[in-house]
């Protein structure tokens, strides 16, 4: 049902993680919401080539990109994009960043992909098709619990906002396997997907950060969820066993 959204974005995605492997001699560096979160002239270029490519395939639908781009939708179909989630890891040359792309309706994201080309993986889904690495089906680990999970996580870059998300490790670390930040949010909950991580967790997450890997996770039979108001909401995912538990324990309520 969701074939020609599917292979569009995993088009696109490709596409657009092929131009952001073409890495400038100089970067250009804005500020976005702090002086440490940034913005390159290749976040910029990213989203300006999506857009155009999936306008250009389907002019009707909408879009909501994360370096500006918003259309209202005509056809019941919108776009979340995320051009290069991971920026810092790709500004340092780490590897982890990607490209994020989902279709959503009304009822929330029809098809994701997540494009990681430094890691040469790509993570795909749609709504009752399952969820893909590199072709293959994945499945989230089931049963985990708190005492032998392998955690991701990540920090906000409004600093301010980093002393709770410290104490949440602070008390998490002695209990659990171990924890991993890698720096970008989609590909830490595609981990969670195919059983890379057992669980994540972040707060200020936006709706592109997670709207592609979201559905992957699902897919792949994980919990996704979000508690709490903008900008500090907390983003959960994890096989149905360790959400409860990391639920609880991180004190959330839906």
């Amino acid at each position: 049902m969701y074939e020609d959204l599917l292979e569009l974005a995993k088009k696109v995605g490709s596409q657009a993680a092929a131009l952001l492997m073409e890495r400038p001699p100089a970067f250009e560096i804005e500020e976005k919401s702090t002086a440490i979160d940034i913005v390159t002239q290749m976040d910029k270029k990213a989203e300006a080539f999506i857009v155009q490519s999936l306008l250009a395939a389907r002019p009707g639908d909408g879009i909501i990109g994360e370096e500006g781009a918003a259309i209202e939708s005509r056809s019941g179909i919108t776009w979340v994009i995320d051009p290069l989630d991971g920026t810092v890891n790709y500004f340092y040359g780490l590897p982890g960043w990607n490209v994020s792309i989902a279709a959503r309706d009304r009822d929330g994201s029809v098809v994701g992909v997540v494009t990681a080309p430094t890691i040469n993986s790509t993570w795909w889904a749609s709504r009752g098709g399952g969820a893909f690495y590199n072709g293959s089906p994945i499945k989230c680990n089931e049963p985990i619990t708190l005492d032998r999970a392998f955690i991701g996580t990540g920090f906000q870059y409004d600093v301010a906002h980093r002393v709770p998300q410290i104490d949440n490790v602070a008390k998490i670390l002695p209990i659990i396997r171990d924890i991993r930040r890698n720096g970008a949010a989609a590909v830490d909950i595609c981990h969670v997907a195919m059983g890379a991580l057992d669980a994540y967790f972040e707060d200020g997450l936006k709706e592109w950060d997670w709207a592609a890997a979201s559905l992957v996770a699902t897919e792949a039979g994980a919990r996704f969820g979000l508690y709490g108001h903008a900008p500090y909401m907390t983003t959960i995912a994890g096989g149905p066993t360790l959400y409860t538990e990391l639920e609880s324990f991180l004190g959330l309520h839906a």
